[in-house]
């Protein structure tokens, strides 16, 4: 309500941010928490490896190098950029609710940062030194237990994240007694944090498994070793996260658990919502096959046989995001701002007397025959342009042509009918907040865009109209009257 609305009609707003956001998280989890500790222990496996006259075995060595050098680049280059990006994305897509989440978690995001540029500082250190401490089994030693702390530093700015993953699902009892404490503590943080690490591990261990395809050399010692290493690694993580997933599974909301079907994919595709009861065992039993074979017949295993499960794991980490993201809807903060970024406490104000009163950047509060087209196009952006676009990703055109039938006239009683109680049947959409003069302006803009097919530009493109009850001679015009009764 206080923030210009950026909007990116052709592509849906959250879909920005979850691009972004999935990338990162392939390398937070798969390169930095669940990879940096699987290659500190292989570079610990070639210290025993090692001959009398050796400090690590060379050829050993050199193959860890090469695959630490590929994290190296990735963490550095894209994870950096998708990281900063998605700040960028927030602030611009969910201002409110970064706004929100910051207030809240200031100290515990500070120590996160502070953790990362540690993290930061150890990976480049770690990386650049690899060379010069093959010199003596002293600075072996040490460049070993540097890797074992960024391991560390790695998995504590991922376990700060998480905990505020978790209060955005549910706050807990944080909307009674609003401090860090009872934030960070949330139901869902143990649990999510319990699944997620070995998760991440797995996640290292087969696309570890697969640069070994890649950097070792065919038929010697050491990549047969290094494809066992990486089995013997996956198949030990992977018992705690099936045992994980259940405790986490169990441990989120019933109402989010039943939004879940429609969060993996569309409302066509929650019809065949239990298929996902054979592919996801599928998937899972896809990584633990090929650990098991290259445990067995390392020999044999190639770079495509590896490629598949990896590109399974990675998927389905990607699918788990976006489940993640969608079954805490209708909120973007559990029980308190909904996915439109409106707080769930302010709804009775805004049934009262309209959100665009309350709006900082609207044409107008007064709705007439005149303006009600700007009206209505005023309203979409605050109340649903958040998660719908007009003629874009999930466009609310076609929403609506769904429900009465694709190509036919949208009937404005039906709509205005419906949209008040539409919560109750999609409850992962939150509650209409405005009056009924707003309604009938949302109405009146929908069916002129099925009419025009025009698209909503945001506020990067059309720049910012200030409601003339909020602007600055307003504001001062209220001042006068407190002082004056």
């Amino acid at each position: 309500m206080d923030f210009p609305m950026f909007h990116l009609d052709w592509l849906n707003d959250r879909f920005l941010i979850a691009m972004i956001a999935i990338v990162h998280v392939f390398i937070n989890h798969g390169l930095a928490v669940g990879f940096i500790p699987y290659i500190a222990w292989l570079e610990q496996k070639g210290v025993k490896m090692a001959g009398p006259s050796q400090i690590t075995d060379p050829a050993w060595d050199e193959m860890i190098y090469k695959k630490m050098k590929v994290a190296f680049i990735i963490t550095t280059t894209i994870g950096a950029m998708t990281g900063v990006g998605i700040w960028f994305s927030a602030a611009l897509i969910s201002p409110s609710s970064i706004g929100s989440l910051i207030r809240v978690f200031y100290f515990a995001w500070f120590m996160e940062w502070l953790t990362f540029v540690t993290e930061v500082v150890l990976i480049m250190i770690y990386f650049l030194t690899w060379k010069s401490a093959n010199a003596t089994l002293r600075g072996k030693l040490r460049h070993i237990r540097l890797g074992w702390f960024l391991s560390v530093f790695s998995w504590i700015t991922m376990a700060i994240i998480v905990s505020i993953l978790g209060f955005m699902m549910d706050p807990g009892n944080w909307n009674k007694h609003h401090s860090l404490l009872n934030g960070f503590t949330n139901p869902i943080y143990l649990p999510q944090l319990f699944f997620r690490t070995p998760a991440a591990m797995i996640l290292g261990g087969i696309f570890g498994m697969l640069l070994t395809t890649i950097f070792g050399k065919k038929n010697s010692v050491e990549r047969s070793e290094a494809l066992k290493s990486a089995a013997r690694w996956i198949l030990g993580w992977a018992p705690v996260t099936l045992a994980a997933a259940y405790i986490y599974y169990h441990a989120m909301p019933e109402a989010m658990r039943s939004n879940m079907s429609t969060a993996v994919g569309t409302m066509e595709f929650a019809k065949y919502y239990e298929l996902l009861s054979y592919i996801i065992p599928g998937a899972v039993s896809l990584v633990v096959f090929i650990s098991i074979w290259a445990w067995a017949r390392p020999g044999s295993i190639r770079f495509a046989f590896v490629l598949v499960p990896c590109l399974a794991a990675f998927g389905f980490l990607g699918i788990f995001e976006r489940v993640r993201e969608f079954i805490r809807k209708p909120y973007v903060i559990g029980k308190y701002m909904y996915s439109n970024l409106l707080r769930e406490e302010d709804y009775p104000l805004y049934k009262r007397d309209g959100i665009l009163k309350y709006a900082t950047y609207a044409g107008s509060a007064d709705i007439t025959e005149t303006n009600k087209l700007s009206a209505g196009r005023d309203v979409f952006m605050l109340s649903c342009s958040r998660c719908h676009t007009t003629n874009g990703i999930n466009s609310i055109v076609t929403v609506f042509e769904g429900v009465y039938g694709k190509g036919k006239p949208l009937e404005e009683n039906s709509m205005e009918a419906y949209i008040p109680n539409m919560h109750n049947g999609r409850t992962y959409m939150p509650p209409f907040p405005g009056n009924k003069a707003e309604l009938k302006a949302l109405v009146a803009y929908i069916r002129h865009l099925q009419l025009s097919g025009e698209s909503l530009e945001g506020a990067q493109t059309t720049g910012v109209m200030v409601n003339p009850l909020n602007n600055v001679p307003a504001a001062e015009a209220l001042l006068k009257e407190e002082k004056n009764p």
